[in-house]
């Protein structure tokens, strides 16, 4: 009989045996206080166990501690009582069909991962201002789960849950097991025992926990839930961190990290990772090669420690397949979801594109309960118009348990996108942004074009960021040297921007050769047109830049490669030429070269193996792979609209391909003057300006309309109002703001609105409109030449102002300063009333009625004032010789203490009197200059604001308020009232939806979607709305040639070409030649756009109906069309000018638009139809199209 090797016995154990009964199978347990003897017999029988029963130790671990019932040590049903317990579950009805909550129950298996469309989506973060009647309707099982507190130990639903705390490490003995029961032996009746509980619970709990990391996270939570308690004094969600603090208790923080690298972390990397580690959320932006990579390799590592699931979603989908090749090495556990892939879509990390993401997050997926990160990668493509808005709408749907992470390159404006990320979502976001690069940058000037000129490489930006413009003149006479010895010998030529192809061809030549000799390789050259990069690559045919090793490597890569590919397909002309051009070490990328190809290009030049890659922009966007050498062809590029020169943003993101990480010591750009040398102004702008801001993109798509209404509880406007574009709303303090505002209001004074007073509320607003309409009046005249002229020095004007009722004064100077201009002026006014802000409070405008002028009851005294152009509130007709300098300098040397009783000088008692004998001749009022007739402002406005404002001042004269003696202090309160209550107005205004900048659009859209009835009068969702639902892009016109049968008559391939319109966005030379049913179709569908576009123009859409129906293009509908019927891509390559790439994409686009429509057939009930679009799918997809990515092999 083997013995279990039992520790010693402690001291708190009792030392212990097991005696068996006879043979009934019955144990006692023993204690044997002798030392002496110490393992009494185990058995009563003489000889131990019969050899055929089974073992001891087994049937002690069964009955003992495996089984309740058979805790032999006291009442059984207790035990029961303790162990068992029934839990009835109320409300189980909520479903994905009626609840945002995580609570409710999992929908089927099969739509686990994409969700369904009629799904409601999870409740989105920060969305939690519900109404009243929605807190009221929530059920008790609705109640938000709390993923701070308790989560891992109470199951959602219940009240109590299981303690995993360990209480002590001790080994597991039958002592301590017992101890363990004793709590149970002595159980008191059930009541008292939970009043104990209940104690326990309050008295603070110290997690125990064997790791400091646990602790750790605990100690996060508690940081992170201390804003909570004052949501409303937190003003800055992003909290900038530091990232010059060394980060020396790094590895004390953080013992044992959830992933490793081999080599040391740059401190902004660490500050990232101990953020992730008190699962906070992060916006890391930096250049491109610095390494974010790190930051979602932790966070992928963190979920797959703590058992949940990472979502990594990149903007481009080659982008996509690379990363999860890199991932698939690293962590193993990696799926992947684009359009037409969906590989492992269990993994605890899942790639996709952003809108897959979106998709998910509208359709209700399972996934989204176990998510704890998202990570955006390449943010700032939140600026593309296109796509933008699909970055925006996922951050507003991402529920509250999911944190962020966002990558991104250099932007000015981190701490603002973060901010608003941080509002919406109610947590904070951390920003580390770094400009440290690991390897730093030298950029040159390169005018060489011939073997004697190889070596004209002039130094322009060194590593440290100063501008040498020594170079650059160095740069313009090499280049002057030139061209004036080719003008004398050929006459004079005008230099271009344009240079022939055999000028390209020698400077290419000799730029590779003297880069080559210098073993400055590979290079990548940064080419902004397609057809240049392949004439380029073209041209340099008499280059080889590989040894016969590397020709051997790149030639059995390339044949293993291909060898994936039917065997047509292996011979088609791209193929062939890219083999010479590669083996030759040349290569081209752009959206023009087939997918396949362009992977076997991206693996080679990461092998170091391609030495000269002519791409354009879109190899800097997504792939990381970086070169020895950057060169730009040229560094204008045409964007859609016209040529414009490289902003800031993509200078850097292409030039910081330069340099690679542990190889080179520094990068280098080159920047080929062909022509002439660029302006340096621009060089310096495009070098040292500032990357692109982040700005929103945010516009309305019916897709988001349509799924927003089909849920009651999100409202379209919640989405409208956390959009970025809505960023400069600061909800809450203007909340907090109305709140103070209606407490002022109901603690003033009531208003007296008896009696005389009781047309006061009248009188306010008549004279509220009159100050608006002079001051608008007033501002049209400075703003005139005429007006200017008028107020000139020497001109007599009214002023009116807390000091001065009526009085007439002089100009002495005019201010320089157009936009706040001041006058400087003398004043008559009363003795003793000099000083400014006098004993004057003329709140209630007295002037605007009483237009008596000012004449001193005592002796008359004057002032120098600045006034602004409020307080002259007329220009007279006269004006008065005056000499400026000796009146102020006088006056100033006046209001010194020592001369203060002094005369006034000449100079201003000649004005002052002049003053005083006007007002004495025209005592009622002046004649003054009227803005029409003498200014000659023959505006419009001014026309009508002059005659508004002659009957306002008429009609203030009918009041009666006027005369009541206590009308200027009930005037005051009215004001006062009134100031608060436009305040109020106006916040309100801001606070509420009406506000909102996209709110008529909104409202054009619904109409435009009622009157096509995709949702009823009350805003529910009709069927042709559902179905517009699954459909991601033109969903307008998708739904209405569903319903309106514009595919039934077509044949399944025939179909597929007609749908290639709301793919293919180019613009192609080659008049398609295709069959009449298929013409009749481009008909129909041109038909259908035309009355769309017509709808949305009545609707108020600002976009034209010929620019809706333009931007369907047909293009490819032969080749498609070709395509389906099974013809070979070489032959279909030559049925037009499009190139081979773009053909490819289209038609792996057109197949996802297949599966939607697909869908939609199902949503209608047409089983015909949906068979065909499987039928047309089925057609398209075969051989080079539809090759699986090399990165996902």
């Amino acid at each position: 009989l083997t013995q279990r090797h039992v520790p010693p016995a402690g001291p708190a154990d009792l030392p212990l045996s097991l005696l068996e009964m006879g043979c009934s199978g019955r144990f006692e347990l023993i204690t044997h206080p002798s030392p002496e003897q110490p393992l009494p017999p185990q058995s009563t029988l003489p000889h131990g166990l019969p050899p055929t029963s089974l073992s001891l130790e087994r049937e002690v671990e069964k009955q003992f501690l495996q089984d309740a019932a058979w805790l032999p040590i006291h009442d059984t049903d207790f035990a029961f009582q303790k162990f068992l317990k029934y839990v009835l579950l109320e409300n189980t009805g909520l479903s994905a069909k009626n609840s945002l909550s995580l609570q409710r129950q999992p929908g089927p298996p099969s739509e686990s991962l994409r969700g369904s469309n009629t799904n409601y989506p999870f409740r989105p973060g920060g969305m939690e201002e519900l109404t009243l009647d929605q807190i009221k309707k929530k059920s008790v099982l609705e109640e938000d789960i709390d993923f701070e507190n308790d989560l891992l130990r109470v199951p959602p639903g219940l009240k109590v849950g299981m303690d995993f705390t360990d209480k002590a490490k001790a080994e597991v003995t039958l002592m301590s097991l017992l101890s363990t029961l004793d709590d149970i032996t002595d159980l008191q009746p059930v009541a008292e025992e939970k009043e104990e509980g209940k104690e326990s619970e309050e008295a603070p709990k110290l997690p125990r926990t064997n790791s400091l990391e646990d602790l750790g996270v605990k100690v996060g939570k508690d940081e992170k839930s201390k804003p909570k308690e004052n949501p409303v004094e937190n003003k800055n969600w992003a909290i900038p961190v530091n990232i010059n603090a060394p980060c020396d208790d790094f590895y004390k923080r953080i013992p044992n990290p959830a992933f490793k690298w081999p080599f040391e972390l740059d401190i902004f990397q660490k500050q990232a990772v101990l953020r992730l580690e008190a699962h906070d959320s992060v916006f890391v932006a930096a250049h491109t090669s610095a390494g974010k990579t790190v930051v979602a390799e932790y966070a992928i590592a963190l979920s797959q420690k703590h058992m949940t699931r990472t979502i990594y979603t990149s903007p481009i989908k080659a982008l996509s397949n690379q990363k999860f090749r890199d991932f698939k090495t690293t962590f193993g556990d990696v799926g992947l979801l684009t359009g037409d892939v969906q590989l492992s879509p269990e993994s605890s990390c899942l790639i996709m594109t952003t809108e897959i993401l979106r998709s998910m997050l509208y359709n209700g997926s399972e996934v989204i309960r176990d998510l704890e990160w998202v990570i955006f990668d390449e943010v700032h493509y939140i600026n593309d118009a296109e796509r933008g808005v699909v970055w925006e709408e996922v951050l507003i749907m991402l529920p509250d348990h999911v944190s962020i992470i966002l990558l991104s390159a250099t932007v000015p404006n981190a701490v603002e996108f973060s901010n608003w990320i941080g509002r919406i979502k109610k947590k904070n976001i951390y920003v580390i942004s770094t400009m440290k690069r690991p390897v730093p940058l030298e950029h040159y000037l390169y005018t060489g074009n011939s073997t004697k000129t190889q070596k004209e490489m002039f130094l322009l930006l060194d590593p440290t960021g100063n501008f040498l413009t020594k170079g650059y003149y160095a740069a313009v006479d090499a280049k002057k040297e030139r061209t004036s010895k080719h003008a004398q010998s050929f006459g004079t030529k005008s230099t271009s921007h344009n240079t022939t192809a055999s000028q390209d061809r020698s400077v290419w030549l000799t730029l590779l050769h003297f880069l080559s000799k210098r073993q400055q390789t590979p290079v990548v050259a940064f080419t902004f047109s397609r057809t240049r990069c392949d004439d380029n690559a073209r041209s340099l045919d008499s280059m080889d830049m590989t040894t016969s090793i590397e020709k051997a490597e790149i030639h059995s890569f390339f044949q293993k490669s291909v060898s994936r590919l039917r065997g047509g397909d292996r011979q088609l002309p791209q193929i062939l030429v890219m083999r010479d051009l590669l083996k030759r070490g040349i290569a081209v990328h752009h959206s023009g070269i087939l997918p396949i190809l362009k992977e076997v290009i991206e693996m080679l030049f990461s092998r170091g193996l391609v030495k000269v890659l002519f791409a354009t922009e879109t190899f800097a966007m997504g792939v990381n792979m970086p070169a020895r050498t950057v060169v730009f062809d040229s560094i204008r590029k045409h964007d859609g609209t016209g040529f414009r020169n490289l902003l800031p943003g993509e200078y850097i993101q292409m030039a910081g391909r330069a340099g690679r990480r542990g190889l080179d010591p520094t990068g280098t750009v080159i920047i080929l003057c062909k022509a002439g040398v660029h302006e340096m102004a621009d060089l310096h702008v495009m070098m040292l300006g500032k990357p692109t801001t982040l700005q929103s993109q945010f516009r309305l798509t019916y897709t988001m309309i349509l799924n927003l209404l089909r849920v009651e509880a999100l409202r379209v406007t919640d989405m409208m109002r956390r959009s970025f574009s809505e960023n400069h709303r600061d909800t809450q303090t203007q909340e907090k703001r109305i709140s103070q505002l209606k407490q002022m209001v109901s603690s003033l004074p009531p208003l007296d609105t008896e009696g005389q007073l009781s047309d006061m509320l009248p009188y306010y607003h008549t004279v509220t409109e009159l100050r608006t309409t002079t001051e608008a009046l007033q501002r049209a005249i400075l703003e005139s030449v005429n007006g200017l002229k008028a107020l000139s020095v020497g001109r007599v004007v009214l002023v009116n102002n807390k000091q001065h009722l009526n009085a007439l004064g002089v100009i002495l100077q005019v201010s320089s300063d157009a936009v706040n201009r001041t006058f400087t002026a003398l004043v008559l006014c009363e003795k003793g009333n000099e000083e400014e802000g006098g004993k004057g409070n003329n709140t209630a405008f007295p002037h605007l009625f009483n237009i008596a002028l000012f004449i001193p009851e005592g002796p008359c005294s004057h002032t120098v004032q600045k006034l602004t152009l409020q307080d002259v509130s007329a220009i007279t007709v006269k004006t008065l010789k005056v000499i400026p300098d000796r009146i102020i300098d006088n006056y100033n040397k006046r209001q010194q203490p020592r001369f203060r009783l002094d005369p006034p000088g000449q100079a201003i008692s000649t004005a002052t009197q002049e003053l005083l004998r006007l007002a004495e001749a025209n005592p009622s009022s002046m004649a003054t200059l009227d803005p029409v007739n003498d200014l000659q402002l023959k505006s419009v406005e001014v026309v009508e604001d002059t005659m508004r404002r002659r009957v306002l001042q008429d009609s203030l004269r009918e009041f009666n308020c006027i005369h009541s003696p206590t009308f200027a202090e009930q005037f005051a309160r009215v004001e006062e009232r009134m100031k608060v209550q436009e305040e109020l107005d106006r916040l309100l205004f801001l606070v509420s939806d009406q506000s909102l900048s996209l709110l008529p659009e909104y409202h054009q859209r619904i109409k435009v979607l009622q009157s096509l009835q995709y949702v009823d009068s009350s805003g529910a969702v009709q069927l042709k709305g559902r179905v517009a639902c699954q459909i991601s892009s033109h969903e307008l016109l998708l739904t209405e040639l569903l319903f309106e049968n514009v595919l039934s008559p077509l044949a399944p391939e025939e179909s597929a070409a007609l749908l290639s319109c709301l793919v293919f966005t180019q613009k192609t030379q080659v008049e398609p030649h295709i069959t009449s049913t298929l013409q009749e179709g481009i008909d129909r569908v041109l038909s259908v756009a035309k009355r769309i576009g017509e709808l949305q123009r009545e609707c108020g859409i600002p976009q034209t109906a010929e620019e809706f129906v333009g931007q369907f293009k047909f293009g490819l509908t032969e080749v498609v069309y070709c395509w389906a019927r099974g013809m070979p891509f070489a032959e279909i390559a030559q049925l037009t000018d499009v190139q081979e790439g773009t053909v490819v994409r289209c038609i792996q686009r057109l197949d996802e638009v297949l599966k939607e429509v697909r869908q939609a057939a199902r949503i209608v009930g047409d089983s015909v139809l949906g068979s065909k679009m499987e039928k047309a799918s089925l057609a398209i997809r075969r051989d080079i199209v539809f090759t699986a990515s090399l990165y996902t092999h």
